[in-house]
């Protein structure tokens, strides 16, 4: 493994996540990637007219150069002497982590709700969903709260971790470039359907296997609390993983919608269009408010199996 990516690193990383989250005070390495990306796209779109080849060759130099200057700055760390690699990697690493601020960003959400306040609900779950919210439901609001925890843990924290294992820290750091590229410039609109074309199979590739593995460690949080529940989430997954139009976003729903009991997907608004998605989940009955809490509860077990037998493997025990 590059940089030696020792199980202390991993479980370091993960602690940190869990008790500082992202600290608004520090500066953090994504909100740089997104000025880099803002900064580079009309260069890269003045100078190469082939929108396709543009936003290739813009997505490729960005990764490349995340991975390089994270590579450089744990290769320098490491010369000063091998526990500043250490620290360097851990920081970095747990910078790729997001798991303390998706339960935040869910439990803003929760708040509002469970009071009966939809109007502050649909305004909290506006700032971590791309469908529009502002006449959401209830079971509306609930649902895009628990599809967006189910669906960020793969790419706030299993992807990161998959990353950070087979390519340290400089890994950890271009997976969150490629994910951010997505976010920006992924889009089918008239503005970024080619453009961003490479940024968004980039970012599906990236996430293919830790989707699928996600099944692995979400079934087993589920079956902490009931083997029933652990079963389903299994199989709900296996069954109806393809149920989205996403290629990797189905997977870790349709295992939360089997753990919680519960259905998502279905016609939702983007961007003020209709966009008709298939149920996952389609026997269980809509979300309710708790979900939420019970989501969140369900991610941070799912993220603490996957420290644990990612710490393990960094161990050399499998």
């Amino acid at each position: 493994m590059l940089f030696d990516v020792t199980w202390h690193i991993i479980a370091a990383a993960f602690i940190l996540d869990i008790l500082a989250g992202d600290p608004k005070s520090l500066p953090h390495p994504i909100i740089y990637m997104g000025r880099a990306i803002s900064f580079f796209e009309p260069e890269f779109r003045k100078r190469i007219k082939n929108p396709f080849r543009a936003g290739l060759l813009f997505a490729l130099c960005l990764i490349s150069t995340a991975f390089g200057l994270t590579w450089a700055l744990v290769f320098m760390a490491g010369r000063i002497h091998p526990v500043a690699a250490a620290i360097v990697q851990i920081i970095l690493i747990f910078y790729s982590f997001s798991t303390r601020s998706l339960y935040r960003a869910a439990m803003d959400v929760f708040t509002p709700l469970s009071r009966g306040d939809l109007a502050q609900a649909r305004i909290k779950v506006g700032y971590i969903v791309g469908r529009q919210t502002k006449n959401l439901d209830e079971a509306g609001i609930t649902r895009a709260a628990c599809e967006t925890v189910a669906e960020n843990f793969v790419d706030g924290f299993l992807s990161p971790l998959c990353f950070a294992l087979v390519l340290g820290a400089p890994g950890a750091m271009m997976y969150k470039m490629i994910n951010t590229l997505d976010s920006m410039v992924g889009y089918k609109n008239d503005t970024y359907i080619l453009f961003g074309r490479a940024a968004a199979r980039i970012d599906d590739g990236a996430n293919y296997i830790p989707a699928r593995l996600s099944i692995v460690m979400i079934a087993p949080a589920a079956a902490i609390r009931s083997l029933s529940r652990g079963r389903r989430a299994f199989f709900t997954a296996l069954t109806q993983g393809r149920n989205h139009k996403s290629p990797n976003a189905g997977f870790p729903e349709a295992a939360f919608a089997g753990a919680l009991g519960v259905r998502f997907g279905g016609p939702n608004v983007y961007h003020g269009k209709l966009v008709d998605k298939p149920y996952i989940g389609g026997a269980f009955n809509d979300p309710k408010p708790v979900h939420i809490e019970k989501a969140c509860e369900l991610m941070m077990l799912s993220a603490l199996i996957s420290v644990v037998l990612g710490s393990l493997l960094a161990w050399g025990l499998f």
